[in-house]
């Protein structure tokens, strides 16, 4: 087997952040995208909400912090702020 270097291509990406008090501009968003998607708002305060998006992959859950992003077909995921901040710069 011969081993092969690859380059991610560059891909500008559409998000949201998923913040304390934007649960429903998050919601806008994915309705936007047509995401199917639950919410679950907690009792303690919207800094502790979760959002759901129904994937093709199954569930994924987005917390505070995270970000939602819109893939090349348009399916929205959820990104931890680490792995967000090292995968994309502004555009």
């Amino acid at each position: 087997m011969t081993v092969a270097r690859f380059r991610k291509k560059p891909e500008e990406v559409e998000a949201i952040q998923f913040i304390e008090g934007n649960t429903a501009e998050v919601c806008e968003y994915l309705d936007s995208a047509n995401a199917s998607y639950s919410t679950i708002p907690h009792p303690d305060g919207p800094a502790q909400d979760q959002v759901f998006i129904h994937t093709l992959n199954g569930d994924l859950r987005a917390v505070d912090g995270d970000w939602i992003v819109k893939g090349d077909g348009g399916e929205p995921y959820p990104v931890h702020p680490d792995a967000f901040a090292s995968m994309y710069d502004p555009a």
